[in-house]
């Protein structure tokens, strides 16, 4: 990640400050990080410590993200997530106060927002000892972002806690906790990539009106949902498909290692191969990843290969590889990954590194090759573990292909 001198020479200045400090206190903390409309996306991280060094745990519901890249210098810390382009580098105000930044990559300039953590929360928004809403269950939603999108919103509440996921054409919004607060729900989640915040007026038992869902730095969209059990996301909004008369890729992309990789290549041969389009900044296809690299590795025996064309933020081979390595090693693939070269963002992103399909809506998307070399299916976006039964779904219908591609 670039330097940003502003802030080394703003954190520099507190440290030839700082008097002895001491340890930060175990224990649950709230962080916020503050936007510029003056709202909020508060998380929660258990910080402890193991065999004397730090260790930090950021929460989101049942998922548990542990953080060991921890430096600190006086009262200067430095954070580094395990995944992305993304880090936080702090100031110990005192025992129970930490203020400074969380820096992230991007396509463009680096992402910067202000941050506070605040010792012994162990909840991110204000609880009431009991409510009378009850919103647990299957509700579908639109949001609006210049133009209308459709979702579908899952709640699990227990007295005034809740929890739940979003899930979209391009995928989940992975794990949200928060609490129903009199007649205002409140979600949020952060996982280095992901900083998202969702409020809405709970109306009725069927009705959540006034949604705001705040994403990042800036962005901000407007959304309302009804409860529908039977609520689906309509995967035509995202489907990929070859081009008349294609039924083959022809890429060669160098791997880590800068050697190139092709569908030609001995390994891939009377295999059935899945590809996998994905980026090293995208939670999904982190979700995907963990997925894919563990049946991978249990089933390669059988007669499977798999591939990994990785669009990146970045054109620069270095950065897109220093990201990309990382990634390797937390999910232990030992599959091919590549480097198209090609940004996430770029909009002939298709056209410069897979013209044989048609446009890559997004990221992750996966195409499963029969023995014989050509496309037999393609699955676009992915809801992972956090979606519960969706997720399971999934599994039990990527099972299935699978086993059938084999016998084939």
């Amino acid at each position: 990640m670039k330097k940003i001198p502003w802030m080394i020479g703003f954190i520099t200045a507190l440290t030839l400050n700082a008097a002895a400090i001491a340890p930060l206190p175990a224990g649950w903390w709230r962080a916020s990080l503050q936007r510029a409309d003056g709202h909020t996306i508060d998380f929660n991280v258990a910080m402890q410590y193991k065999n004397g060094k730090p260790v930090w745990f950021i929460r989101n519901a049942t998922e548990k993200i542990q953080i060991t890249a921890i430096e600190q210098k006086q009262d200067s810390i430095l954070v580094q997530m395990p995944l992305f382009e993304s880090e936080f580098r702090l100031q110990q105000v005192n025992n129970h106060t930490l203020r400074g930044v969380w820096i992230k990559g991007t396509s463009t300039v680096m992402q910067v927002m202000p941050v506070t953590f605040v010792y012994n929360q162990s909840q991110r928004y204000p609880q009431a000892k009991q409510t009378k809403q009850k919103i647990t269950g299957r509700w579908g939603a639109t949001f609006i972002d210049k133009k209308p999108y459709p979702a579908v919103v899952e709640f699990k509440q227990n007295g005034t806690a809740l929890t739940g996921t979003v899930l979209t054409p391009t995928g989940d919004y992975r794990y949200l906790e928060g609490a129903v607060s009199n007649d205002t729900l409140h979600l949020s989640t952060f996982d280095g990539s992901h900083a998202y915040y969702f409020r809405a007026t709970i109306k009725n038992d069927s009705i959540l009106a006034d949604g705001e869902y705040f994403s990042g730095a800036t962005s901000i969209e407007k959304w309302t949902a009804w409860r529908d059990e039977k609520a689906i996301v309509p995967d035509t909004l995202s489907a990929v498909y070859m081009k008349r008369g294609e039924d083959r890729l022809y890429f060669r992309f160098p791997d880590l290692d800068s050697n190139f990789v092709s569908m030609s290549d001995p390994r891939f041969r009377n295999k059935v191969v899945i590809v996998q389009l994905m980026g090293s900044w995208c939670p999904n296809c982190m979700d995907e990843t963990a997925f894919l690299s563990e049946y991978y590795n249990n089933n390669k025996q059988r007669g499977i290969e798999m591939v990994a064309l990785a669009y990146e933020n970045s054109t620069d081979f270095h950065r897109s590889q220093k990201s990309l390595r990382r990634f390797q090693q937390r999910f232990n693939i030992t599959y091919p990954m590549l480097i198209t070269g090609v940004r996430a963002a770029d909009s002939l992103r298709t056209e410069k590194t897979l013209p044989e399909i048609t446009k890559i809506k997004m990221l992750p998307t996966a195409l499963f090759f029969g023995r014989d070399g050509t496309v037999k299916r393609i699955h676009t976006g992915f809801y992972g573990p956090g979606t519960g039964e969706h997720y399971e779904a999934f599994k039990k219908e990527f099972y299935a292909i699978m086993d059938e591609l084999l016998k084939q």
